[in-house]
């Protein structure tokens, strides 16, 4: 990793992350967007869960 995104925030990193492990099993970018969508509402849900403790 070089020493500009050692210094990134964190969701920069793991967008960084993600992406190359999704290129690196050549995941197609539409299922990819797709997948991706699954997982915003999931994160979101959790997020409002989170809120209205």
């Amino acid at each position: 990793m070089s020493n500009n995104l050692q210094q990134a925030p964190t969701h920069i990193k793991l967008a960084v992350d993600l992406i190359m492990l999704l290129e690196q099993h050549d995941v197609a970018p539409d299922e990819v967007l797709k997948a991706l969508e699954i997982v915003k509402s999931d994160f979101e849900k959790k997020q409002s869960n989170k809120l209205a403790l």
